[in-house]
């Protein structure tokens, strides 16, 4: 099979983490302009025959419940943003070869100083509420996103020329500026996008019970190529088991980030596409934590740590190994020769450790979100190879909501495996996190020599510059070990026989207007 690449937060291995799959209590959203709870979907039954379902529509699988929150400005969750792709859009969209390309805008321009953007808005784009989008909601859109942190500091945003124009301008050159104008042009006098959000995307949201199920419908006045299915409806199955069941049972048509050992027990009535998930997934430490705050304990734990064993335990040997906070799809930026700056070493590992004032070792609680089971078992895996250096370890499985809370937001943990993406397809989305005070800085690294590169890789005049800053931040994050990098995992997708046209992308994305029956 094809290895390509693409970007997707997490697997399913075949572990019983959940204690059976009992009814949730349900909270109904409704789609917007409706007074009363739309129905609850019930997707036809699989022919046969034909292998398809009697109607035009399919089930996809999703491992976790979408942010209480649905705004796209103040998402959280990867999760979140893969699904509701497909109901947003920006000035610009990706496409899945990883080009930037006009959306709600038609056409730009860039000044030569590369300070200022000059957009044409494109006539006629629908909302899903049935409105045309205007320039004020563009100058809305991007002040919040603006506002929110998805776009680096502007100068200006206003509307120009004959009221047919949108101005951006910058304070100084970016390169990767263009990228953050994917960020979700939406009405500037709407008040539910938590709830019932509107966008412009191919597909509208139509309803939503938590924990259970988010419907979305194909949007029939879509200014571009119109998706091929009528209706997606993505069901919840925290439980791994339950997930498998569903796939033979036919009540599943698509999952991704499947496991090896799940993909094994499929059928022939599946297609199965291979990719990696392009993000980051590494043992992040607390430098707040005592013993986590010495260097030598933090690259001890990266010579403890062997990333072919995991690979061979979880993956049938699959998997990249990273050695810093860049993934291979970024080309250019990733630095393959740090993932082997750390070799195995359980010697050198007990040896530093010592050194630091820790010769018995110390107490360390890993944190893993328990419904992301190749985290999961990378927190066990760790925990094996730290213990053999002297290290009590505990592995905490925790809910992904007390995940988010708990860890992420209130940074209440010792270490936690989990994995990052670049949602706005830059190599600056995976660095800057790692800058002093940064918001999204959870481990609390901080280093001025980091921080420096950052601003030279911002005050870059040329691309070739801006790169060796980027490339000198990674190396400082492996020198620094900051956190255990593990690795870009490996992908698998189930797809019904029947259906076709899913694409993998260089973000963590699921487009499903593409896909269709054969």
């Amino acid at each position: 099979m094809k290895r390509t690449l693409s970007l997707f937060l997490a697997s399913a291995l075949l572990i019983s983490l959940l204690a059976g799959c009992a009814a949730k209590p349900q909270t109904t959203t409704t789609a917007p302009g409706t007074d009363a709870p739309a129905a609850e979907v019930t997707p036809s039954t699989i022919n046969a025959e034909t292998g398809r379902r009697e109607t035009n529509e399919i089930v996809v699988g999703i491992s976790q419940d979408l942010d209480n929150s649905l705004d796209p400005h103040t998402v959280v969750a990867a999760g979140t943003k893969e699904l509701m792709f497909n109901v947003f859009e920006g000035l610009v969209k990706p496409t899945s070869d990883g080009d930037l390309v006009p959306a709600v805008a038609e056409s730009y321009t860039l000044s030569d100083d590369l300070t200022t953007y000059v957009f044409k808005l494109r006539e006629g784009v629908k909302f899903h509420n049935g409105k045309t989008v205007t320039m004020e909601d563009a100058v809305y859109s991007l002040s919040r996103c603006r506002d929110e942190g998805y776009v680096p500091a502007l100068a200006g945003v206003e509307i120009a020329g004959e009221g047919d124009e949108l101005t951006i301008t910058l304070p100084a050159p970016n390169n990767e500026f263009l990228a953050y104008l994917t960020c979700a042009i939406i009405p500037a006098d709407y008040a539910d996008q938590a709830t019932a959000p509107v966008g412009t995307g191919p597909f509208k949201f139509a309803s939503r019970h938590a924990q259970q199920d988010v419907v979305l419908e194909r949007f029939d006045d879509y200014w571009g190529d119109k998706a091929y299915l009528d209706r997606v409806t993505y069901r919840i199955y925290e439980n791994p088991e339950a997930l498998v069941m569903a796939l033979k049972g036919g009540a599943v048509d698509l999952y991704s980030h499947l496991s090896v050992s799940t993909i094994s027990q499929l059928g022939a009535e599946f297609t199965i596409l291979e990719g990696t998930m392009n993000l980051v997934q590494a043992v992040y430490l607390n430098h707040a934590y005592g013993p986590l705050s010495d260097v030598r304990v933090r690259q001890a734990l990266c010579y403890a740590f062997d990333r072919q064993e995991l690979f061979d335990l979880t993956a049938g040997g699959r998997g990249w190994p990273l050695g810093s906070s860049m993934y291979p799809a970024f080309k250019k930026y990733f630095r393959e020769d740090l993932s082997t700056l750390y070799p195995h070493n359980v010697e050198r590992a007990k040896a530093l450790l010592a050194e630091a004032g820790y010769p018995n070792g110390f107490d360390l609680t890993i944190k893993v979100p328990s419904n992301y089971s190749p985290h999961v078992d990378a927190g066990q895996v760790a925990a094996e190879q730290f213990r053999a250096i002297g290290i009590n370890v505990t592995v905490e499985p925790v809910e992904w909501t007390t995940w988010v809370e708990d860890v992420y937001k209130g940074r209440n943990f010792e270490a936690t495996v989990c994995g990052f993406d670049a949602s706005t397809m830059t190599a600056r989305a995976l660095l800057e996190r790692f800058t002093t005070g940064n918001s999204k800085n959870f481990i609390g690294y901080s280093s001025a020599e980091y921080d420096a590169a950052f601003a030279d890789a911002q005050n870059a005049k040329s691309d070739d510059v801006q790169t060796r800053a980027y490339l000198e931040m990674e190396g400082i994050l492996a020198k620094d070990a900051a956190n255990v990098y593990i690795q870009d995992l490996v992908d698998f997708v189930a797809l019904r026989k029947g259906l076709t046209g899913y694409h993998f992308y260089p973000i963590y994305v699921m487009d499903m207007s593409t896909v269709r029956y054969e």
